[in-house]
């Protein structure tokens, strides 16, 4: 390879991606942007759900009770109600979410030491908040007994009793924020569209616009052509993986605990490859459209459905399982995770960066393959 040649391809390529300013702007807020949109609307963390309550005890333990979920930062409660018509009506028109129904005998049973029964409904329409709802609804109701008969659990070894405190505690995310995993995930959504937009529609450019023809008539290669086209939009992801890198930690408080230099070394061998997969695409349809079309299709909706950025893959069918493997987004998401909450390095990320180089060495040497300097 020529550096002369090499160098003024990528000058060409620098001065048209200066000059359309466009669609530089665009590549630089499509970070924050993303960021925002994906920090702040796709929360899985379950607060202050609207709760409606109907005591039919209305004696202290049932007040407890409902004194017990209002307190929780999980359940607000809304409203009373002393029919389950007004119940219907709340979760119906979406005014709540959450009811809950103290039975008349709960105080009397809970005295009497048996089992005292209340009664959790919840809108099941939306799936997720009534599947977090349920599952902290039972938590408080375990929190609820344990104060009532002094312990936490009990259980029997020969004729002594043994009382057993389960205290549980969540390693590398404390506080099961679900922004500390869902931002780190974004910067790979991040790099799959800036190399979507920008490196897809470039060789496809110069066809459409004429200008291949005197590329063609140049002494230029294959490899310079290449190299020089993706080291602006490389530059130009780089600064994208900064901004999100800036604003996930200073913006959301998203910890950080790993290497900063592992995490751009690691993310400069996904955004290669993404850069060389747009370029691929590039050459072999020639038409910016679609490929920008082809790139969004098998760049964006595969990392963001397989990757494991916001579905968990072990709950997927069998065969989206397997087809996960070919996605490159999930071993890097891996190593962003790794990076960002674990503080783990090479000795544990090594196979997933390796996959990445050898995913960026296989794009980039069917880019070469398919990039014919001719016309046809």
């Amino acid at each position: 390879m020529n550096i002369r040649r090499f160098k003024a391809v990528a000058k060409k390529e620098f001065i048209h991606v200066i000059r359309d300013w466009r669609s530089l702007g665009i590549s630089l807020a499509i970070p924050v942007l993303l960021l925002i949109l994906f920090g702040y609307a796709l929360n899985m963390d379950l607060n202050q759900v609207p709760t409606i309550v109907w005591d039919q005890a209305n004696n202290p333990e049932s007040r407890d009770l409902i004194e017990l979920f209002h307190g929780s930062p999980y359940f607000n409660l809304i409203a009373r109600t002393d029919n389950y018509r007004e119940i219907e009506l709340a979760l119906g028109a979406g005014k709540a979410l959450v009811a809950l129904i103290v039975p008349a005998d709960y105080g009397r049973n809970t005295l009497q030491g048996r089992t005292a029964r209340a009664q959790v409904i919840v809108d099941g329409s939306d799936a997720n908040t009534a599947n977090f709802a349920l599952n902290y609804s039972k938590a408080l109701g375990m929190i609820a007994g344990a104060t009532l008969h002094g312990s936490t659990l009990e259980m029997v070894s020969g004729r002594q009793p043994t009382r057993i405190t389960l205290k549980t505690r969540a390693w590398f995310n404390q506080d099961l924020r679900s922004r500390n995993v869902i931002i780190p995930g974004v910067i790979a959504i991040v790099m799959v569209i800036i190399a979507s937009m920008l490196t897809s529609v470039t060789i496809a450019r110069e066809w459409e616009m004429g200008t291949m023809e005197q590329l063609i008539s140049t002494p230029v290669t294959s490899s310079e052509l290449i190299l020089g086209k993706v080291v602006p939009y490389f530059c130009v992801g780089f600064l994208d993986l900064l901004i999100s890198f800036v604003v996930g930690r200073w913006w959301f408080g998203v910890p950080f605990r790993g290497s900063v230099a592992l995490l751009f070394i690691l993310s400069s061998l996904f955004l290669s490859g993404s850069l060389f997969f747009g370029l691929l695409l590039s050459i072999k349809l020639k038409k910016q459209v679609l490929a920008n079309q082809a790139a969004l299709m098998s760049g964006y909706l595969p990392t963001l459905f397989l990757s494991g950025f916001v579905f968990a893959i072990p709950n997927m069918p069998w065969f989206l399982q397997k087809l996960s493997f070919i996605v490159p987004a999930k071993y890097f998401i891996s190593i962003l995770r790794g990076i960002y909450l674990k503080g783990v390095g090479m000795e544990v990320l090594w196979l997933n960066a390796l996959i990445l180089s050898i995913y960026s060495i296989v794009v980039l040497k069917a880019a070469h393959k398919n990039l014919r300097l001719k016309i046809d």
